[in-house]
């Protein structure tokens, strides 16, 4: 049951993922690999130093929007749960009366300038991230590489919108912003290093508004690991004095499947581990596919893993030679299968919608920080 894939994977991939495999277990401790690269990591960090002064300076210009500005953003490369966290935030601002509009670089997309996310967009027009933020929230989505005009671009067309939130984002200088959220995972900060030796793309001690950590469970370790102490850098508005903060918790529920050619046919997980009968395969193109993997696990599910590159496009149709029963897929994943007719079609393949669950008072507290901002 643990071999499903009969066809072996081109050359290249495997290059390819042995190399991420390799970095990414050198960026969980300071062995000697990470040593050996540390030196280069002081050179990037000198180099990303530098960009922030200048924008600090005003040297480089960066633009302020007309509404409250909130970025969702991480410092550990990779992915930590943006999207989920967005949705979520996106969906508690609405609650709280307030019409809020989401930007986005849209990763993949081959298109330069700002356009629109709608129900007929594709995720090689827009990225798969904006299109599921779009799907799930409704609101206003737009991306673009320049996310300053981004915004300026969607404020012109939904003059409503109050509130912009930018999904990553955080190192885009550019633009201004009002509240700075930096979320990690179960990870915490790595080795702490700078990339290469490390997997961060900033200091921890970076200034933010919030941390969030997405993570079944707290530690203290993890807790201090990521805390940026009592004085943080604010690439942007300099040194600032910042106390520590709370850290909010965030966790990633997944309750049921749906089927990808019928999204209205579901079974619960727990119904579905009731069955140990099942050959059951799991995929996952996102930046930590182990936390999907490990999701499903807690529920009770016997799988298969089928780790994929974040983003992967699935045009190398992966499912065609896997002997399983039901496949599970991330939404993420999903948005793109459902524009290939052959996948789109296959009886196996079954989304797993997840759901994050923040305290409210994440939400109650940029509300009230944004509400006090002097609009421009």
């Amino acid at each position: 049951m643990k071999n499903l894939l009969s066809r072996r994977k081109p050359v290249a991939q495997n290059k390819s993922s042995a190399l991420e495999a390799t970095l990414t277990r050198n960026w969980l401790r300071r062995g000697p690999l990470a040593c050996a690269l540390w030196p280069v990591s002081l050179v990037f960090r000198l180099v990303s130093g530098v960009r922030a002064a200048l924008f600090r300076a005003g040297v480089l210009k960066s633009s302020r929007l007309p509404v409250p500005v909130v970025v969702v953003g991480n410092i550990y490369i990779g992915g930590t749960g943006k999207t989920p966290l967005t949705i979520w935030l996106v969906q508690a601002l609405q609650e709280a009366g307030m019409r809020p509009g989401v930007i986005s670089r849209g990763f993949g997309s081959a298109e330069e300038g700002a356009r629109e996310v709608t129900a007929a967009s594709t995720p090689a027009q827009v990225g798969d991230e904006p299109l599921l933020i779009k799907q799930r929230t409704g609101a206003p989505v737009m991306v673009g590489r320049d996310r300053a005009a981004t915004g300026r671009a969607l404020l012109a067309a939904y003059p409503e919108v109050d509130i912009l939130l930018t999904d990553d984002g955080l190192q885009h200088y550019k633009l201004q912003r009002d509240v700075e959220i930096i979320l990690f995972d179960g990870r915490g900060a790595g080795n702490g290093w700078l990339l290469p030796a490390g997997p961060l793309r900033e200091p921890v001690s970076r200034r933010r508004d919030f941390t969030v950590i997405n993570a079944p469970e707290l530690t203290g370790d993890l807790v201090r690991a990521v805390q940026p102490g009592k004085a943080g850098s604010d690439p942007v508005r300099g040194q600032t004095p910042m106390t520590r903060r709370p850290v909010v918790q965030m966790t990633l529920v997944g309750e049921h499947a749906e089927q990808l050619r019928d999204r209205t046919r579901k079974q619960s997980l727990s119904e579905l581990a009731a069955h140990p009968e099942l050959r059951i395969a799991a995929v996952a193109g996102i930046g930590n596919p182990a936390r999907f993997f490990g999701m499903l696990k807690g529920a009770g599910l016997s799988i298969t893993e089928l780790p994929l590159p974040d983003h992967h496009d699935f045009q190398d149709r992966p499912f065609a030679t896997l002997d399983a029963d039901l496949i599970l897929m991330t939404e993420k994943d999903a948005v793109k299968c459902a524009q290939i007719e052959e996948l789109s079609d296959d009886p196996r393949l079954w989304v797993v919608p997840v759901t994050a669950r923040i305290d409210r008072a994440l939400a109650d507290q940029i509300v009230e920080k944004c509400r006090g901002r002097s609009i421009a």
